[in-house]
């Protein structure tokens, strides 16, 4: 790989755009890395590029450099953009594909992609909060919204904003290698891979229950995670029959009653972890999973990444931030 092409266009999000000029764009020959032919281009280079933050952007080159890329990255737009993107960037997009340069797409840019047809097929993902229109927008995209990025051949999608970056050294990791990829992200100031995906950051605040009739229980189901909560116990304490029970909760939290409370007991480990120094058994009696095996088993499904790998990265203790500072 050695030359590299930014595509943006009115409505740019200036971080996501950054990050790949910070990955492709900087000159790091005094640490052993090659440097690539990077350009910025635009459809209308005789006119000013608008961000969505309210400046300009001067850009010199037109499109007929992404043409011979050997990768073109897209920059992410707005939602009122997405489905009538200008159609010079979508015959890009598929003439990138075709021709099998590498194809990449940083956060919600993957809706590009998606208007462009070279996704249908794929496994593909996108910033956590358009998950499902995405799903909606193009039915024959297998859309993933738990994961850092997807690569699918040469084409690479990547999700919310500092994913991007995860998504722009993944691919720098194949041509590259993990040696000159570690020198980059150590200049970067970011982990060269990071585990886990999208799950572990994604808030899941208690919906407002459509029934004020079953807001009671769940707030009983939440002063009681340690204990063993069957949905006939619930459904009693409702005063309904389990069927009942089932159905309405379900109508009301938009889950199950067994999927909605493992889903509160992560949450509540999630706080355990990053607020106190309590061992991981007393973090899984605490929060309901009785054991620390049971614990890790049930984290590392739900968020890709165990319980201590998630405290070392987002405790907040001041014994964890003493060892931050002294790092």
């Amino acid at each position: 790989m050695q030359t590299v092409a930014v595509v943006v266009t009115d409505g740019f999000a200036p971080f996501e755009f950054g990050l790949a000029c910070e990955a492709f764009g900087l000159d790091r020959s005094a640490d052993g890395v090659p440097n690539f032919d990077f350009r910025v281009v635009t459809p209308d280079p005789d006119r000013p590029v608008m961000s969505k933050m309210g400046f300009s952007m001067n850009v010199e080159h037109d499109l007929s450099f992404a043409y011979e890329a050997d990768l073109v990255v897209i920059a992410p737009t707005p939602h009122e953009y997405w489905g009538r993107t200008d159609e010079r960037v979508i015959d890009l997009v598929r003439r990138t594909a075709e021709r099998g340069a590498w194809l990449l797409s940083v956060c919600s840019a993957s809706f590009i992609l998606g208007q462009a047809g070279v996704l249908d097929g794929k496994r593909a993902t996108t910033h956590w909060m358009y998950a499902n229109k995405m799903a909606r927008m193009f039915p024959h995209v297998e859309v993933d919204p738990d994961v850092l990025y997807v690569q699918e051949g040469r084409i690479i999608t990547s999700a919310g904003t500092a994913a991007g970056i995860d998504a722009c050294l993944h691919l720098l990791r194949q041509e590259l290698g993990a040696e000159l990829t570690n020198v980059i992200a150590r200049r970067m100031v970011v982990p060269p891979q990071r585990d886990g995906g999208q799950a572990q950051f994604i808030a899941r605040p208690l919906p407002v229950a459509a029934s004020m009739s079953l807001a009671p229980v769940g707030d009983w189901m939440l002063a009681n995670l340690r204990e063993d909560l069957s949905v006939e116990q619930l459904a009693a304490k409702a005063h309904m029959s389990p069927r009942t029970f089932a159905r309405r909760f379900k109508a009301d939290f938009g889950a199950t009653p067994a999927a909605w409370l493992a889903r509160q007991r992560i949450l509540h480990a999630q706080r355990l972890l990053e607020e106190t120094d309590l061992g991981l058994d007393r973090v899984a009696e605490e929060s309901g999973f009785g054991s620390a095996a049971v614990l890790r088993q049930n984290f590392a499904r739900t968020l890709g990444l165990t319980p201590t790998a998630y405290r070392a990265r987002f405790a907040c203790t001041p014994a964890a931030e003493a060892a931050a500072s002294a790092a």
